[in-house]
């Protein structure tokens, strides 16, 4: 069965458990997954290739049925025609109370996975297309309003035409303008332009996760590779805070179920499965009641930059240097 995006309510989850999402248009499917997990359960995540590795145990994860887990919601990463034979097995299983979501990337008319959970009515197959220009111009522009920003058009447009049709990596630009603009910064196209590209200049992600794993020689490494800018520290103080309450959900799901890759899959939002094993690193390094005080610094160096955006390179780097040991966590 075909439904549009936008009829995504059309779902009736007693009968539709499996569900095919296809497109390159991730901001809208995590909308359609919160919209479809109404009643906030944790997603399981798992990579087609992970499933393969142990097919039988995944099929009987998915039929267990805990005291404490009456309902089951899965989502399946990178889904291809490889994957076709399970979902005939699982078609003959009772999953009642399960959901299960597949999601692929672009999938062709001739793709035999597709025409499966087109065809069959107790399927359902959504494609995701890339947003337009207007779409995305109003979600832009909706975001700026609430967070009172004024910029011009040709710079949202700027900032649209690097998210290739994509809310996901709006919504990230978006933040990047939102977090420079609290430093009381008037925002120019040049700032923009700096801001949208400053993943691709600097290993900024790379930096902050290495420094929640306490690698202290690629921390230096990187330090030593990369010329931060004053706006660039903003920005690593932001991205350190986002990754580190992230960290902390995960560090209190460890703590309680003892697993370490039930925790990961677990996780919402998914963990990449190419930070899976660092995201491993930073949940054995760090326990909880040290990424709350961590939090807490993080927000105090922020205010220090803010109030002396001279000195902040000097600042985010003595503070990165400061939590790059096991010292921290004691």
């Amino acid at each position: 069965m075909i439904l549009k995006s936008f009829e995504i309510k059309k779902i009736n989850q007693n009968i539709n458990h499996l569900i095919l999402f296809y497109g390159k248009n991730e901001g809208l499917k995590n909308e359609a997954i919160d919209i479809l997990n109404k009643d906030k359960l944790n997603i399981l995540s798992y990579e087609e290739k992970e499933i393969f590795d142990n097919e039988n145990n995944f099929i009987e994860n998915i039929l267990s049925k805990s005291l404490f887990e009456k309902q089951k919601f899965i989502v399946i990463k990178r889904a291809t025609d490889k994957i076709l034979k399970l979902i005939e097995i699982l078609k003959q299983k009772n999953l009642d109370d399960t959901i299960i979501i597949l999601n692929s990337d672009n999938l062709e008319k001739k793709s035999k996975l597709r025409s499966l959970f087109e065809k069959d009515k107790k399927l359902v197959c959504i494609p995701f297309y890339p947003d337009n220009d207007q779409t995305l111009s109003k979600l832009a522009y909706n975001f700026l309003r609430d967070k009172k920003i004024s910029i011009s058009q040709s710079d949202i447009n700027l900032v649209i035409n690097k998210c290739n049709g994509d809310r996901e990596t709006l919504l990230n630009e978006l933040q990047k303008i939102e977090y420079f603009s609290k430093n009381g910064k008037k925002i120019n196209s040049e700032n923009i332009s700096k801001l949208i590209n400053l993943i691709e200049n600097h290993n900024i992600s790379e930096l902050v996760d290495n420094c929640l794993a306490q690698n202290k020689k690629k921390i230096i490494s990187i330090l030593n590779e990369n010329n931060f800018s004053n706006e660039d520290c903003i920005m690593i103080t932001r991205s350190f805070i986002i990754k580190a309450k992230k960290l902390l959900a995960l560090s209190k799901a460890f703590e309680i179920n003892k697993n370490i890759d039930l925790t990961i899959s677990s996780a919402k939002p998914p963990v990449f499965w190419k930070e899976k094993e660092i995201t491993k690193q930073q949940i054995y390094k760090w326990k909880p009641k040290n990424i709350k005080k961590l939090i807490y610094a993080l927000s105090e160096t922020e205010l220090q930059i803010k109030k002396n955006i001279n000195n902040s390179i000097n600042l985010i780097t003595d503070f990165i240097l400061s939590h790059s040991s096991a010292e921290t966590n004691n």
